[in-house]
């Protein structure tokens, strides 16, 4: 799961960092640091995170997992 933040649209409410606080933190008043790629356990945190985002600064891409043939 890649994650993108729109820092610019992000208003630093900090609900990401509430519900996945191990992918995303907020340093300071406002600067939002998070990891661009989510562990593999995070990703349902990091899903409830997108949806709480109350400015929709947060995107995820699933990625297709391989088939193994």
């Amino acid at each position: 799961m890649k994650i993108v933040v729109d820092l610019n649209r992000c208003q630093g409410y900090a609900q990401c960092a509430f519900l996945a606080p191990e992918v995303f933190e907020l340093h300071g008043e406002e600067a939002l640091l998070y990891t661009p790629q989510a562990p593999e356990d995070q990703r349902d945190r990091v899903r409830r995170a997108v949806a709480a985002c109350p400015v929709q600064a947060i995107l995820v891409e699933e990625e297709a997992e391989s088939d193994a043939r």
